[in-house]
């Protein structure tokens, strides 16, 4: 387990710059949701923006964190989906 505010670093850390929106859904620091904003993402396909995630976090991702949930975009694909909502 890795209590919310210690992975919320970590990856604002490796994302430093970006939007990184981090939550607990269950309230367990077990299973996470997140959403990243970055221009790295740009003319990634959705696994290899998911692996640059899974890269970033190492071995917390293998060793303390049980889910997460991850959707990734890019700026442009941000501005989009905030029209939808």
């Amino acid at each position: 387990m890795m209590p919310i505010e210690e992975l919320r670093r970590v990856l604002q850390s490796a994302f430093d710059g970006d939007q990184v929106h981090l939550t607990s859904p269950m309230g367990d620091d077990n299973h996470f949701q997140c959403v990243i904003v970055s221009d790295r993402f740009e003319g990634k396909s959705m696994v290899e923006r998911h692996q640059t995630v899974y890269r970033a976090l190492g071995d917390v991702m293998r060793e303390a964190v049980h889910a997460l949930a991850l959707k990734t975009y890019t700026p442009a694909q941000w501005e989009q989906q905030a029209g939808r909502r």
